[in-house]
This record gives structure tokens, C-alpha cells and sequence, in this order.
């Protein structure tokens, strides 16, 4: 299953395994199950400190353990952990053979100390870009607590499971056999909701930390590209996010990363969180912001709370807080999100493999989704509010040459059906009749544009109707000494390259305000 170049990679990888590990093996007569044993005989065949047993001693089948020997040390996958879950299975192999984890010492030691019993189930898609984050945190958690579990399953796999526990999201976590999760998170977030104590000393210690020269909201290509410019005219610079790498998380594919012919979002927000690290810039992740109070006169220091009752403070302060799918705002749509509901075609479509969907938005990303889920599903009924689609001509064509699509224009949803615990489908509104009708579906995907991350400040800047930040061609906002920049503003165009640039340009121009104050200003806000 592995090609020459990977199993090259993957050879160099496990030469740094230190402690001997038993990949323990439950399989079928099924084809999938042939292919997992061909897997794990390839990798064992790569270090002599790999051994596979044929166990057959798990419920799913095909599934396997990675245990490190004569411990019950070990991480469970159900199914065949390839695409983009193949890392999650590598640095599997890695810290079981006892190889150490990056991450930070002291969350380490939070892991070490929680105190419980917890068994974690992952469902995951091959497909999804954001299941490899869940899955390594969990992995790395069984590794450093034996009190801990997990198990990460293949939901495309194992249908009658994922059907039976009303998973129609992923990644969806349970824990002790109830749902504990559903969506992206990272190892912090995971353990903050375990440890009850966390999210207090989190917010004494950043509420410890001294003014900041530059602070930097939001921690997308803008913030990134901010904190970076910032920092390189060696100022004390910190960025406080929500989640680091924000809606490029959620982005599969990137073609159109100037001298980068393809990438993809978390690979992307991986690079910019490095690249920021390597300039000394204070990361705070995992940090919502809540209220901006600008600074009383020019010169003085701005306040940025955040929702764990912590407050930051700054001589100037660069908003990047980007934007969030927006919604249809329709009866049933909070109601059954995750259950039915969907914003990421990449993430949940092989969960509605067979069944039938509808996409709402006729724009790029709306056509997209549509013809990638059509590969998957039974059938797609495209639903556009214009009385024409927005997207462009090549993916119109390709739409148009689908036979399982249904292209419905000048139609409106007005409501998201539903039977209490998952879709059952929609009704819409033809716009030019008047009439209603109703569609029969399990799922629904929205991919009518996004909003800024704005509600938050709007007492604080100014903001078009849209909610947008409106600055100027230097990313000032009506505030002195606060800058903005990216998909939160009135910038035209909302793309990545674009955010960079606006991220480097509000930098520069903090940088030029802080260097005209008076010196006496600078002395009074220290």
C-alpha cells in the first residue's frame, strides 16, 4: 500500500522509535481487512523494533492497536488510517516506541495529572482536514496517562456504527460512551474541558503579562503576517486567537498561494505558526476576545478583554479576527447542525455516502461542493437564492455534466426539517411563483459566503453595515493606534495573499505610529 517515496519517509521516521511496539491486529475476510494486514506487515517489515500480532480480539474489524510491549501503552484505530489521517498514524508509531512529543512541558504535565478514567472515541474521514488535530491530541493523551483511552474510527467505514450513534459530523468525540465533542479542537482545549482548574490559571497568568508594544487579535495570514513584520523591528510583539491559523483550518485545498502551486489549510496555518514562533512573538491561543477599550488619549495603552476574565494590554493593537461561514438563519438550522446540518463538504461528506443532500449558495464554493459531493452521495439538489449561479463557467459545465445534480435558482430556504435527532430535509420558497416545497434529505451543507468576526467591537471602530472594519489604506481604524487587517475589513477582496499583504502593511504602519509618539507618552504609558 505504500509507495517507494513513502516508504522511504516513513523508514527514516522509525528509526527514532526507542522502545519495542506490538502492532495487535483484528481482522476480517473482508477486502478492507486484507489491505490493513498488507499495511501493517509493510510497516513492521521497516524496523526491527515492530512486530504485528494477529490478535482478532476487537468488536471492529478491520482495526488495530499500536502497544508498546509488555504495557497496555497504546493508541486503537479502527480502519485504515491513510490519507490525511496517515500523520496521526505515524506520530501513533513514534510516541508509543516512546519517542518524545513537542508539546509544551507543562500541558505535558497537565495531561500526566488528570485524574479519571476517560475512553475517548474519534469518528474521522479520510477526507477530513481538521480529524488529524482531535485524533493526535487523544493519541498523545493514551500515550502519557494509562488512565486514558482511544480509540479513532473510520466513520466511512463503519456506516451501521456511525448511523446508530447519529454521527453526522466529524470529527465527533465521545467519551465514556457519551458525546463529549463535535468540530476541530487542540490538545489545550481537550484538556482545559477535563481539568476544571485550567481556565482559571490560565487567565491569572495572562493577566500577569506586561503591555505589549504591538498586539495582534486573531491569529489567521493576516495576524500571522502582522506579527511577524512587527517583530522583525524588534518590539515586544504577542498575538492573542481564538484558534490559531482561523479559517485556513477549514480550507482544503490552496492553488493560488503565489509560488506555491498547492497546499493545504492546516499544512499552511502549521507554517505560519512556526514562522511566528521563530520571530519570539508571544502566542496566546485558545483566547476569545470579548470587549476592545481604546486607550483614553493617543499614546496611552488599549485593553483587550478576553472571555476568561483576563485582560490584555497594548500601545497599539492590529485587528485580524477574519470571518465565519455564514448562516441561513432559517428555523432548524441550530437545531440540527452536526446533525445534518453541515459547513464543510471536505470534512462530512463521506458520512452521507449514498444519501441524499442539498448544497445551498451557487457561488465558487457552493458549485464546488456540490460536484465534490456528488462523487459520494446519491443525489445533490444545488438550491441558489439569484435567478442565475455565481460560480465560474468551468465549474458550471462540470456541474451541468452531473447526472445525480438538481440545479434549483431563484429559490430560497425557508426552514430545516427535521425528526428531533437529524435532518430529514428542507423547504424552500420558489421566489418567482411564491409557492413552498419540501425535499426529502439527510443532509444539508451551507456555503453562502462568510461574516466578519466583528460583534465584539462594534463600540469600539467603526464598522460598515456589514459589520466590516473600516480602515484606511494604511489599515488605520477610526481609533489612533489601532489597526486592522484581512477578511474582517472593508478590504475588497477576500483571499489569503491579499490578507498577508494587509497583515504586513497594518505592521508596518503600527510600527511608523509608535515611533512618532512623543517620547513622554511612550514613558507615561510604560
Amino acid at each position: 500500500m505504500l509507495d517507494a517515496n513513502l516508504t522511504q519517509q516513513l523508514k527514516g521516521y522509525l528509526a527514532n522509535i526507542r522502545e519495542p511496539i506490538e502492532l495487535v491486529a483484528s481482522l476480517g475476510d473482508d477486502a478492507k481487512s486484507r489491505e490493513l494486514g498488507e499495511l501493517l506487515g509493510e510497516i513492521a517489515a521497516l524496523s526491527d523494533k515492530i512486530a504485528v500480532i494477529r490478535a482478532d480480539d476487537d468488536k471492529r474489524r478491520p482495526s488495530f492497536m499500536i502497544r508498546r510491549a509488555g504495557t497496555d501503552i497504546g493508541v486503537r484505530f479502527a480502519g485504515i488510517p491513510m490519507g490525511h489521517e496517515f500523520t496521526s498514524l505515524v506520530l501513533a508509531l513514534l510516541q508509543v516506541g516512546g519517542h518524545p512529543s513537542k508539546a509544551a512541558q507543562e500541558l505535558i504535565e497537565q495531561v500526566k495529572n488528570l485524574d479519571g478514567d476517560y475512553e475517548f472515541e474519534t469518528y474521522f474521514s479520510l477526507s477530513c482536514q481538521n480529524c488529524p488535530d482531535v485524533v493526535q491530541a487523544l493519541n498523545l493523551m493514551a500515550v502519557l496517562n494509562p488512565r486514558i483511552k482511544h480509540t479513532a474510527i473510520d466513520g466511512a467505514l463503519f456506516q451501521e456504527e456511525v448511523d446508530g450513534r447519529k454521527v453526522m459530523a466529524v470529527p465527533t468525540v465521545f467519551l465514556n460512551g457519551e458525546q463529549f465533542a463535535s468540530g476541530r479542537m487542540e490538545l489545550e482545549q481537550i484538556v482545559a474541558r477535563l481539568d476544571s482548574g485550567a481556565e482559571k490559571r490560565a487567565a491569572e497568568k495572562l493577566a500577569q503579562k506586561d503591555p505589549f508594544d504591538v498586539l495582534v487579535v486573531g491569529g489567521g495570514p493576516a495576524g500571522a503576517a502582522a506579527a511577524i513584520y512587527a517583530a522583525r523591528k524588534g518590539i515586544r510583539v504577542g498575538v492573542a486567537a481564538e484558534r490559531f491559523g482561523g479559517q485556513v483550518l477549514d480550507t482544503m485545498g490552496i492553488e493560488n498561494f503565489i509560488s506555491v502551486p498547492y497546499t493545504e489549510g492546516p499544512k499552511l496555518a502549521a507554517h505560519l505558526e512556526q514562522h511566528v514562533k521563530e520571530n519570539g512573538v508571544d502566542i496566546m491561543n485558545l483566547q476569545r476576545a470579548e470587549k476592545l477599550v481604546p486607550a483614553s488619549r493617543e499614546g496611552g495603552l488599549h485593553e483587550l478583554v478576553l472571555a476568561n476574565g483576563a485582560s490584555l494590554k497594548a500601545r497599539t493593537i492590529i485587528l485580524t479576527t477574519g470571518a465565519r461561514w455564514r448562516q441561513m438563519n432559517v428555523p432548524g438550522e441550530d437545531e440540527y447542525r452536526n446533525k445534518g446540518v453541515a459547513y464543510c463538504p471536505h470534512c462530512d461528506g463521506p458520512l452521507f455516502k449514498g444519501k441524499r443532500v442539498a448544497v445551498i449558495g451557487g457561488g465558487n464554493s457552493g458549485v464546488e461542493a456540490a460536484i465534490d459531493l456528488a462523487g459520494i452521495v446519491a443525489h445533490v439538489t444545488l438550491i441558489e437564492f439569484d435567478s442565475q449561479l455565481r460560480a465560474d463557467a468551468v465549474l458550471q459545465r462540470k456541474l451541468a455534466s452531473l447526472p445525480n445534480v438538481k440545479i434549483l435558482t431563484s429559490s430560497m430556504t425557508t426552514r430545516v426539517n427535521g425528526d428531533g435527532t437529524k435532518v430529514t430535509g428542507l423547504t424552500y420558497k420558489d421566489r418567482v411563483s411564491g409557492a413552498e416545497h419540501d425535499i426529502e434529505l439527510e443532509g444539508i451543507f451551507v456555503q453562502i459566503g462568510l461574516v466578519p468576526n466583528t460583534e465584539w467591537m462594534k463600540d469600539a471602530v467603526a464598522l460598515t453595515p456589514r459589520g466590516e472594519i473600516v480602515i484606511d489604506a494604511r489599515g488605520e481604524t477610526s481609533q489612533p493606534g489601532i489597526f486592522a487587517a484581512g477578511d474582517a475589513t472593508t478590504v475588497p477582496y477576500k483571499q489569503i495573499v491579499i490578507a498577508m499583504g494587509a497583515g504586513s502593511t497594518a505592521a508596518l504602519s503600527a510600527f511608523d505610529y509608535l515611533i512618532r509618539l512623543p517620547a513622554e507618552e511612550l514613558v507615561e504609558a510604560a
